[in-house]
């Protein structure tokens, strides 16, 4: 049942910015996303099929190594060796729904144009195509059965520019001036048109790419009724971007919108504060922000990379303990954190990624009550490490002085998050001088625990050995 009263919108920013965050994201912290496709056949990273066409690049090569040459061997031929033959969504929803994600994302249609639903309008799609099955609708139905809030990313509004390099051709060596296959008349459904001369903005001013843009993701929105709706960028294509926006809030019953606030870079469409739920990529906020909003990351590349290596642990994956930090200081400021989760061509996972999905879920079961259904307290934390805001900025080393707060939405229960355990054994919070406690539990450890307030703040006598290698929590009264 809606928690919100029911209201039409209309497409204008007037309207739009009545939208109200529903509870169920402000309750839900942490999500799961599947940003998987036909570009994980590769194993070969993000935007494969655009840069397979970038003479010089190391995807281009290769390409060229593995497959042939980008005029005879495209991505229309990738296409079709992703066969997901190994997908398991309920399998998958089970250790999701465990490692303590209260929603899940699908994949709607990458960059690549092409569809992993049903789709009316783009016959480029998974149920034709490549594994021949309804990914999105396999997605939601598990997403369903399992409790959780079901959406769907498009990352179709910068197709158009995004695929133009396909209608090119290499500059030097034996094959100079040989058109790729996007030149071809006959791939034009999935590598569009040739832009016309200026159109190179992110999203294109082409009119009749925004009006197919509309009429794709009004299809997605229509047919699976996603409670949550993801944008690459900021709200495209002016006036369609809003009637897309409002047909599906009246569409959906407490519906939530991400898009991203690029406003400094001309071309990404139109932020306004309040017509959904800001999105920050692989970055957050420095500070709590009073709207909810949300950072998206991955463990790793966003799609299957054997290249890619993390910086915290130096393979193609991050820790446990780089993802609930980041999660821990997300939730701390007011957000929520969505996670890819990277599959394999096959639609399998890695036996580390399921391992990392395991400690998430061990740490979850004992602490998971200072994640889910708080709300951020008067201050975010302290110690000093400070997170610099922004896209793209997220590799940072927290240390025993940094401490995240967050409570319980009825502010009956406080919960100081220790993101490292003090060589002392004794836990000073600044923050909490003046402030009275009475009562202190450390999650996961069965003794009591003596404390004082003094002039310093609130002083805990800790344990000689910490209940988790990652992050202990304080539940104070």
């Amino acid at each position: 049942m809606s928690t919100l009263p029911t209201k039409t919108f209309q497409p204008t920013f007037e309207s739009l910015t009545t939208f109200q965050c529903p509870e169920w994201f402000r309750d839900a912290k942490f999500g799961i996303w599947a940003h998987w496709g036909p570009q994980a056949v590769p194993m070969f990273g993000d935007w494969y099929a655009r840069h397979l066409y970038h003479q010089g690049h190391k995807q281009y090569e290769h390409h060229l190594k593995t497959y042939g040459h980008p005029s005879v061997f495209g991505f229309k031929d990738i296409i079709p060796l992703w066969r997901a033959e190994r997908f398991d969504p309920e399998r998958l929803m089970a250790l999701y729904k465990a490692a303590g994600a209260r929603y899940f994302v699908s994949m709607g249609v990458h960059h690549d144009n092409f569809d992993l639903w049903r789709s009316t309008h783009q016959p480029w799609n998974a149920t034709a195509q490549g594994p021949k099955r309804d990914i999105v609708g396999e997605w939601q139905a598990a997403a369903r059965r399992h409790g959780l809030k079901f959406g769907v990313s498009e990352h179709l509004g910068a197709s158009f520019t995004w695929w133009q390099g396909s209608h090119g051709s290499d500059k030097t060596g034996p094959l100079a001036g040989v058109p790729y296959d996007g030149a071809d008349p006959q791939w034009q459904g999935l590598y569009h048109l040739p832009a016309q001369p200026g159109d190179t903005t992110w999203y294109s001013t082409d009119p009749r790419w925004a009006r197919h843009w509309l009429a794709r993701i009004t299809d997605l929105v229509d047919q699976y009724k996603p409670d949550l709706l993801y944008s690459d960028g900021a709200l495209p294509f002016g006036e369609v971007g809003r009637t897309l926006l409002a047909h599906f809030y009246n569409t959906v019953p407490d519906a939530v919108y991400n898009l991203k606030d690029w406003t400094h870079n001309p071309g990404h469409g139109e932020y306004v504060e309040g017509i959904g739920v800001q999105d920050v990529e692989r970055g957050g906020l420095a500070a709590i922000k009073p709207a909810p909003w949300q950072t998206d990351t991955s463990i790793g590349d966003w799609f299957y990379n054997t290249d890619w290596k993390a910086n915290d642990t130096g393979t193609m994956y991050r820790s446990a303990k780089w993802v609930l930090h980041t999660l821990i200081d997300v939730v701390s400021k007011n957000g929520n954190l969505l996670l890819n989760v990277i599959q394999r061509p096959d639609g399998s996972l890695d036996p580390e990624v399921e391992a990392l999905l395991a400690e998430l879920a061990a740490w979850m079961e004992v602490n998971g009550q200072a994640i889910h259904e708080t709300r951020p307290w008067r201050v975010y934390g302290e110690g000093q490490t400070q997170t610099e805001p922004g896209h793209f900025k997220e590799d940072f080393a927290f240390t025993a002085s940094d401490i995240r707060f967050t409570q319980a939405k009825d502010g009956s229960v406080l919960y100081a998050l220790a993101l490292g355990w003090p060589e002392s054994n004794t836990l000073t919070l600044k923050s909490l001088s003046g402030h009275p406690v009475e009562y202190v539990e450390l999650l996961g450890y069965p003794g009591s625990l003596a404390f004082q307030q003094t002039d310093h703040g609130l002083q805990v006598t800790l344990p000689n050995v910490p209940p988790s290698p990652i992050a202990c929590v304080l539940k104070l009264r």
